[in-house]
């Protein structure tokens, strides 16, 4: 098992609405500890199953899963190498914004009453600030696979660009999942509860409370960008790769990702 220290600490404040999981950097590998739930198999799950879309290998981060020893403690953690480019910085579209206009972005999006409109007004802003003129299609793929795969947490605070050394902008690749696929346990999707029920419960947090709204909304807008080609048997084989997690976890995953596929079928070209 690998012994992460103290001088491998990261910590970052702000960024989840769902609490602060303890990270570590050693070398070019990140490490991001469970904090609430099943947060890293969520990661390796959705990352592995974007592998199995029309995504590029540059728009999505691969994690896998791996336990670690910190201190006297033992953690689940999710992985993926630092995918950030030499001199470039991660910036958040709600720091972006506070810095280009000292104004709360999440506030002024809000303030829209149509929910259309707010997406709308989001995107023509990020363009405004960095000349992504594609912006609305790379949200409408990351829109689509947080309804997909349950994202809760994709507030501005985990919508970022990449920052060049010329400062100029460039799309940051597909990541930070783990709140997806009723990875909380402790708090909101406890295990044992009907998943029929917790998944109705859910609530995306980007432009309004429903995945389904915000998804058709970036549909008329943006069209449709991404789609999927894995079976049930590909969700299959990918957790059973994994030997960190319990059965019943593992289950549940499986049971949440067949009810998904099936009210997302027509995301998918083929399916078993």
């Amino acid at each position: 098992m690998l012994e992460l220290y103290e001088n491998d600490l990261k910590t970052f404040q702000g960024h989840s609405s769902k609490g602060n999981q303890l990270k570590w950097k050693k070398g070019d590998i990140w490490y991001k500890a469970d904090y609430t739930g099943y947060e890293g198999l969520s990661e390796y799950v959705i990352a592995n199953l974007l592998a199995l879309s029309d995504l590029n290998k540059d728009e999505y981060v691969l994690y896998d899963t791996k336990q670690i020893k910190y201190k006297h403690t033992t953690f689940n953690c999710a992985t993926s190498y630092d995918f950030l480019p030499e001199g470039n910085q991660l910036i958040t579209l709600s720091r972006l914004y506070k810095t280009k206009l000292n104004r709360s972005f999440t506030e002024d999006i809000w303030r829209i009453s149509d929910m259309t409109d707010r997406l709308d007004f989001l995107v023509e802003q990020v363009i405004r600030m960095t000349n992504l003129s594609d912006f609305g299609i790379y949200l409408n793929k990351m829109l689509t696979v947080d309804a997909l795969f349950l994202n809760e947490d994709r507030h501005l605070h985990n919508i970022a660009v990449l920052m060049k050394p010329d400062n100029s902008f460039g799309y940051c690749p597909l990541f930070d999942h783990g709140a997806g696929l009723l990875a909380d346990t402790t708090m909101d999707y406890t295990l044992g509860i009907n998943i029929f029920e917790l998944i109705g419960e859910v609530k995306a947090k980007t432009v309004c409370q429903s995945f389904d709204e915000a998804l058709e909304a970036s549909e008329r807008l943006f069209g449709q960008n991404i789609h999927f080609h894995f079976t049930k048997g590909d969700v299959s084989t990918i957790l059973d790769k994994d030997t960190i997690y319990a059965n019943n976890v593992k289950s549940r995953v499986k049971d949440v990702l067949f009810e998904q596929m099936r009210r997302y079928q027509y995301l998918f070209y083929n399916r078993d």
